[in-house]
């Protein structure tokens, strides 16, 4: 059985790999997704990310289909108390930004949705800093006092944010942030690691890190002359013709290799080790890509093999 990790201060316990929602209801229909689900569950995974927005970028939708997926495949699998449940509010047209109004109605919504009584960690999904922290902060402390919300979060926040917010809830008593969901992985490593990693470790907050495979490239699918039939393929593809990108991957090849493991399970690995990180955010479409992301509870790197991976990733 895998062992479970602490997420920082707070009292969860989660899988080292997160699964990433924002495919359900997306490029993953409902029956793949419930396959995706059980074959995470069935392997020991028992943490979800997902986001109120999820996924009104599609013609046709209007946000919300990725909880509503989870909220039925948590209602007709009876495994709602096994299952750590992340979402986040700021983003979905009906419920944009973060006053405290707008906070407190979403919350409501993602519940309705989620056919749950609280959510295990919800976050800020993208800061607002023409709203102060301390409506921000205030809105979230009453949803877990009110028992809707067990955790709070922030993801996409400066680091100044960030440490104004954390010192506001120690001065006032209030709930504080356990976690933090930055942009981090091999090929970018600029945004977290320096002030805000700074913040967050000195704070005991837990990372965890999404868009942890590079919308893709760190599976190494992407190789100069193919073609991946994925609507992240321009994404990936942009990090191909990068001197970075090319490197990472000859060293991913190499560790994977030598350990006999995928590709992206070394490029998890790797960040999974970083300081802070409790659980990188990664999302499979099918059951079939499902067993090189949950290889990262399996896989320790050694020192050396850590050291080549941040030397290519320099």
């Amino acid at each position: 059985m895998t062992s479970l990790r602490k997420l920082g201060s707070s009292d969860l316990e989660v899988f080292p790999l997160s699964l990433g929602g924002n495919v359900f209801g997306w490029t993953a229909d409902e029956t793949r997704s419930f396959a995706v689900l059980d074959a995470y569950a069935a392997a020991g995974g028992n943490f979800l990310d997902t986001a109120d927005s999820y996924s009104a970028w599609v013609q046709g939708n209007e946000g919300g289909e990725s909880e509503t997926v989870i909220g039925k495949w948590l209602r007709t699998r009876g495994n709602r108390e096994d299952i750590v449940v992340a979402t986040k509010v700021s983003q979905h047209p009906a419920y944009p930004g973060l006053s405290a109004a707008n906070i407190k109605a979403a919350a409501d919504a993602s519940l309705r949705r989620l056919g749950t009584d609280h959510i295990d960690l919800y976050y800020t999904h993208f800061d607002k800093p023409d709203v102060p922290v301390e409506e921000i902060v205030g809105a979230l402390d009453e949803l877990v006092r009110a028992g809707k919300v067990r955790h709070i979060g922030a993801s996409n926040i400066s680091p100044e944010r960030l440490r104004e917010s954390l010192e506001f809830s120690d001065r006032e008593g209030l709930a504080r942030y356990v976690a933090l969901q930055p942009h981090y992985n091999l090929v970018s490593r600029d945004t977290y690691e320096g002030a805000l990693l700074e913040v967050a470790s000195r704070a005991g907050l837990a990372a965890v890190p999404y868009y942890a495979l590079a919308s893709g490239f760190l599976t190494g699918k992407y190789r100069p002359g193919t073609t991946v039939d994925s609507p992240r393929a321009a994404g990936a593809a942009g990090h191909l013709g990068t001197e970075r990108g090319q490197r990472v991957l000859a060293a991913l090849d190499e560790v994977a290799g030598d350990r006999g493991v995928a590709v992206p399970t070394v490029a998890l690995a790797w960040l999974a080790a970083r300081p802070t990180v409790a659980a990188p955010i990664a999302s499979a479409r099918t059951v079939e890509q499902l067993p090189a992301l949950l290889g990262v509870a399996d896989l320790v790197l050694t020192d050396e093999e850590l050291a080549r991976l941040s030397k290519a990733s320099a």
